[in-house]
């Protein structure tokens, strides 16, 4: 996939800035894809050049103008094509994964901290997914809004972000367990 399919897929729904479009991807779309806002605005202006997004200019009396984009026709055939393609698979790719490969030769005590640090932020990660998730659906429950909802293409990748996070949360829980564990067993030698 290359940023351009997500910069495509996070406009489908209503125009947006470079700037919202930055903060959407913080929200929602950085649980399958990060981007930097310099690496969107450059990916912005490519779009548009090739035709897959149009943007107008906004005037606004008390801000700077700016410019909102929304996908063309052109811009939905290439959405359509990409998910038509074989998807590959995702794999894992965190270097505090390495690095707990290695805790039998290192001091456990620094990739605690590490892992309690990720932890953290995994869970907070778990109650902005939980939130916009119960943004999204209103008060319906989930399976009427799945069965019913309007668009649940971003509902279901959040469902995926929520997941990812949790699993995150519970590896790094467990992994500090067995850790602790470890060492309380030596030091009791």
């Amino acid at each position: 996939m290359a940023l351009r399919h997500a910069v495509l897929a996070a406009l489908l729904d209503e125009e947006l800035s470079g700037y919202q479009l930055a903060k959407a991807f913080d929200l929602g779309v950085a649980n399958f894809w990060h981007a930097l806002p310099q690496q969107l605005y450059a990916e912005l202006t490519r779009l548009e050049k090739d035709g897959l997004i149009t943007g107008r200019e906004v005037v606004q009396d008390t801000r700077p103008n700016k410019r909102l984009f929304t996908v063309t026709g052109a811009g939905l055939a290439e959405l359509e094509q990409f998910t038509a393609s074989a998807a590959k698979p995702s794999s894992i790719r965190d270097d505090l994964v390495v690095k707990v490969q290695a805790a039998d030769h290192v001091d456990t005590a620094t990739l605690i901290a590490q892992l309690a640090e990720r932890a953290a932020f995994a869970e907070a990660k778990v109650d902005l997914f939980t939130g916009l998730l119960r943004t999204m659906r209103g008060d319906r429950t989930e399976e009427d809004f799945l069965r019913y909802g309007d668009r649940i293409g971003p509902y279901l990748t959040c469902l995926r972000g929520l997941a990812f996070e949790r699993g995150n949360r519970d590896w790094c829980a467990r992994t500090i367990a067995v850790l602790r564990e470890r060492e309380a067993s030596r030091a009791g030698r």
